[in-house]
C-alpha cells in the first residue's frame, strides 16, 4: 500500500513570509522502541533506516532511556536532521532515566513532561509536551505511554482522563489542533480509547479526538503482533491495535483532518524486527 506522501490531499502548498513553499500536511510518525533489548544496534540500524526513508515532520517514540542528558532518541535522531526532546517518567537506577522522546524537523520551543495517575498499581507514566515552531505556527505535539497490564484498565481510564484535562489546558483551542501520539497498551474497543474518541464519558467529562488510522487506515492495524513478530512472539499474547496518533481536529480552517494513515516497521531484515511493535505513520491537514 502506498503510504502517505509529500502535499496528498491537503490542497497544495501555500509559502512562508521568505517565499518557501510550506506543505499544508503534518506527517507524524509514533513508535514504541522497545528501550535497548537486544539486538539493540542492529534494531538501531533498522529505526534509523526506517526514520530515513518515512521522512517525518515529527516522530514520538516509548521507551526511551536516557543517561548523563543522552538519550536513545539521540542516538536515532543523529545525522537525520531532527531535534530531540525527552520527557522522563521514572528513573530505573545508576541515573539512567525512561521514558517519551520527540524527534522533530522544526525548532522545540518548550518542552515539559507531566506525571499521569497510576491508581493502585505500581507503574510511572507520564506525558511529554513539545511546543514545536512549525512554518504554520507553535504546533503542541503529545507523546505517552500507559499501564501495559491487560487488567490495568482502570488505570489507563485515570491516566486519558488525566492527559485530555492537560492537552486542554496546554494546547487551547485557538491554536493549531494539538497532536497525540503513543503507546496506549488498549485496543479500539477499550473504554480508554473509546473515551479518546468522544465515545465514552469519564468522571462526566468528554473529549474527541480523531484517531487516524480508524479514519483513514485499511485492514486490523495491528501494532503488536506476536504472530508474525518475533520479539512480540515471547510474550504468546495475541496480536492487536494499541498504538495510535490521535489530532483534536478538524477545527473550523480544516486544519487537523486525517488524510492518511499505515502501519510501518513490519518488516524483518534477518531475522531481526526495529521492535516489538511496529509503527504508526500519518498524514494530517495542517
Amino acid at each position: 500500500m502506498e503510504g502517505p506522501r509529500e502535499g496528498s490531499g491537503a490542497g497544495g502548498s501555500a509559502h512562508d513570509p521568505a517565499g518557501v513553499a510550506v506543505r499544508n500536511s503534518l506527517r507524524v510518525l509514533t513508535l514504541n522502541i522497545w528501550n535497548r533489548h537486544d539486538p539493540w544496534e542492529a534494531r538501531l540500524g533498522l529505526i534509523r533506516k526506517g526514520v530515513r526513508e518515512l521522512a517525518p515532520d515529527i516522530v514520538g517514540l516509548q521507551e526511551v532511556m536516557s543517561y548523563e542528558g543522552r538519550s536513545l532518541a539521540d542516538d536515532i535522531a543523529e545525522g537525520l536532521g531532527y531535534e530531540v526532546a525527552f520527557g522522563p517518567a521514572h528513573e530505573l537506577g545508576g541515573g539512567v532515566l525512561f521514558g517519551n522522546a520527540v524527534l522533530s524537523r522544526w525548532p522545540v520551543a518548550r518542552s515539559q513532561a507531566f506525571p499521569l495517575p497510576t491508581g493502585e498499581t505500581d507503574e510511572k507514566r507520564a506525558i511529554l509536551l513539545a511546543e514545536l515552531a512549525s512554518p504554520r505556527g507553535v504546533l503542541p505535539f503529545f507523546v505517552t505511554h500507559l499501564n501495559w497490564k491487560f487488567h490495568h484498565g482502570a488505570a489507563r481510564e485515570a491516566q486519558v482522563a488525566a492527559l485530555a484535562e492537560i492537552v486542554m489546558r496546554e494546547a487551547p483551542v485557538e491554536g493549531l489542533p494539538p497532536v497525540v501520539v503513543g503507546d496506549f497498551n488498549a485496543q479500539p474497543e477499550a473504554t480508554e480509547i473509546r473515551f479518546m474518541k468522544g465515545l465514552h464519558a469519564l468522571n462526566q467529562k468528554s473529549v474527541y479526538f480523531a484517531d487516524t488510522f480508524d479514519q483513514t487506515g485499511k485492514g486490523p492495524g495491528f501494532t503488536f503482533d506476536p504472530v508474525r513478530n518475533p520479539f512480540a512472539a515471547i510474550t504468546n499474547e495475541y496480536p492487536r491495535r494499541i498504538d495510535y496518533i490521535f489530532v483534536r481536529g478538524p477545527d473550523k480552517q480544516g486544519r487537523g483532518k486525517p488524510l492518511a494513515s499505515r502501519v510501518v516497521f513490519e518488516e524483518l531484515e534477518d531475522g531481526v524486527a526495529a521492535s516489538d511493535h511496529y509503527g504508526v505513520l500519518s498524514e494530517i491537514s495542517m
